[in-house]
């Protein structure tokens, strides 16, 4: 097994090796992976590090992997469920976004880059941080990390583990190989049976596989933010409608904005909130509206309290804003959805009990659209109607608000997973 490792190991630095141009390349152009780059070749920042007088330093250390924005607000009620039960939590995440995101919720003094999958990049944070509990969000299945987090006694576990369906297969293929990886693991905590059954599918052992829900329906709603309410006093002042289309991807805004321009036809003062998922394609939404001729204002020039939204679309090209913005809207339209890229996350429009539209696509969150579909607390759309179905919501108020309140009780329904998760958690580190 030893050989199999070094062979990983090996192959790993040298693919890093022949695509280092690419990386570089990206960094110079975008500024991509700049960030972060020491702390994930192994440098663990000095704010990470607590004196031995710091109030922290003589709790047991438990440490948390989200590897993007979703997993970091997905891991927020279990980070402080186990603060509150005595815990330092210390969080990683890959991305950027979930980097911000993360040392904003739990403390930059708590939260770094994931080190590359390298044993000179990982042993200086094992020996740093000295972590008795280590917890992969989903489904990061690092074999160096693995394999080093256990041999340094901390107890592995994956938590609201998910295996969507495109990944499944390439999972049953290397099905051998991935017992090995997932053998340091001691506990696979599933967001549904479904999620369950697959992990034993791949070879994760029985009785080391648990389903206590997904943690996403326990994260808070976003919090109160000047900017934002200013927003949605410009939104509300036009009386007329407001649609959210949040987390687009490419493919979807033509079909959103021929659905738009049907609403108009109806109510002329509507407005639309267009929020592409990524910030790498501000840029190219705002060009795709300028080709349509579209009447839209960017938001990060539309600040005035007295800008007119009648009848535009308000391009949301600012960064955490989406969440609270929902709060606003007539109907939400959940993008990732029209094309096939996997869907994003309902629950957002769910806090403020909202109409919620998504598309076909939705594997990434099949668990979460099944309970919402079993309580009718969601429309499922095609990119032919997707106009028709804004048109006809508009509408009807009562079928609308009704939606919308059936999916903010799915929400409540669901929530407790923080709490077992943490509980499960703390048993399996006090278990000889």
């Amino acid at each position: 097994m030893a050989s199999v490792y070094f062979l990983y190991s090996f192959v790993l630095t040298l693919g890093l090796v022949i695509t280092l141009p690419w990386w570089l390349l990206q960094m110079l152009r975008l500024g991509k992976y700049r960030a972060g780059l020491w702390e994930r070749l192994g440098m663990v920042p000095a704010r990470v590090r607590l004196g031995a007088d710091a109030p922290e330093a003589a709790l047991p250390v438990a440490w948390i992997h989200a590897v993007s924005v979703g997993e970091a607000l997905a891991v927020a009620p279990l980070v402080k469920e186990l603060r509150g039960r005595g815990w330092r939590v210390v969080v990683s995440t890959t991305t950027h976004t979930g980097q911000k995101l993360a040392r904003q919720k739990f403390g930059e003094q708590n939260v770094f880059y994931f080190p590359l999958d390298l044993p000179f990049c990982i042993h200086p944070y094992l020996r740093a941080l000295k972590p008795r509990l280590v917890a992969m969000a989903e489904t990061e299945l690092w074999p160096n990390f693995l394999r080093l987090a256990r041999e340094s006694g901390a107890r592995v576990a994956v938590v609201n583990a998910r295996i969507s369906d495109r990944s499944l297969p390439r999972y049953l293929r290397f099905r051998a190989l991935l017992e090995k990886v997932m053998a340091p693991v001691e506990l696979f905590l599933a967001q549904s049976d479904l999620d369950a059954e697959r992990l034993r599918q791949m070879g994760a052992p029985a009785s080391r596989v648990e389903c206590l829900g997904n943690l996403k329906f326990d994260a808070a709603p976003p919090a109160e933010n000047p900017a934002v309410e200013q927003l949605g006093a410009q939104l509300r002042k036009t009386g007329a409608p407001v649609i959210v289309a949040g987390s687009t991807v490419d493919g979807e805004e033509e079909y959103i904005l021929q659905a738009f321009r049907m609403v108009l036809l109806e109510h002329p003062s509507a407005t639309l909130v267009l929020a592409p998922r990524h910030r790498e394609r501000f840029k190219e939404v705002a060009e795709i509206l300028r080709e349509r001729r579209a009447n839209f204002v960017r938001r990060s020039e539309a600040a005035s309290a007295e800008a007119d939204l009648k009848g535009k679309i308000l391009l949301l090209d600012t960064l955490g804003e989406l969440a609270a913005i929902y709060r606003y809207a007539d109907v939400a339209f959940v993008g990732g959805s029209l094309v096939p890229k996997g869907g994003h996350n309902i629950l957002e429009p769910a806090y403020f009990s909202k109409a919620i539209l998504t598309g076909e696509y939705t594997a990434n969150f099949r668990a979460i659209l099944h309970c919402f579909e079993e309580a009718r607390a969601v429309v499922r759309c095609t990119p032919k109607n997707l106009g028709l179905t804004l048109l006809l919501l508009l509408r009807e108020a009562h079928e609308r608000e009704g939606l919308g309140e059936r999916a903010h009780q799915v929400l409540l329904a669901q929530q407790g997973a923080s709490r077992r998760t943490a509980e499960r958690l703390l048993r399996m580190t006090e278990e000889a």
